[in-house]
């Protein structure tokens, strides 16, 4: 009997295994647009980060008014050239404990394609809670 068996095993051959190539443009296409999605969104990662790290180095200096702590975020957009989507004017300047605390917040839309985008909402502070 094992021996029928070994031979009807043998008729049918091996047992392929792969990607059809339906699964491969699946995940091409899967791939490719994850790979849009980064670059379209990192840019504005970028520029959040680079925000946080100004308000950051601002409130460390111990500016105390409102109008000194603008003035210096200004100088330090004109100096980041990747700072586009706020200004001084944006930020929310409050006084917690006797510190100074920074507040701001955005919006940014990342066009995907064309009648498609992604709203993004930013905000950070100067003190992390």
């Amino acid at each position: 009997m094992t021996v029928e068996l070994r031979a009807v095993t043998q008729q049918r051959g091996p047992r392929q295994r792969g990607i059809t190539l339906m699964g491969l443009l699946l995940w091409a296409i899967v791939i490719g647009f994850l790979a849009l999605l980064a670059l379209r969104v990192l840019p504005t990662v970028n520029e959040y980060l680079t925000i946080q790290k100004t308000i950051n180095k601002i409130a460390a200096e111990g500016l105390s008014t409102v109008p000194e702590i603008r003035s210096a975020f200004e100088k330090q957009k004109d100096i980041e050239y990747s700072i586009s989507s706020i200004s001084g004017k944006d930020l929310e300047v409050t006084k917690e404990n006797d510190q100074v605390v920074i507040r701001y917040a955005y919006n940014k839309e990342v066009e995907i394609m064309s009648p498609v985008f992604l709203l993004i909402k930013y905000q950070g502070s100067s003190r992390s809670k």
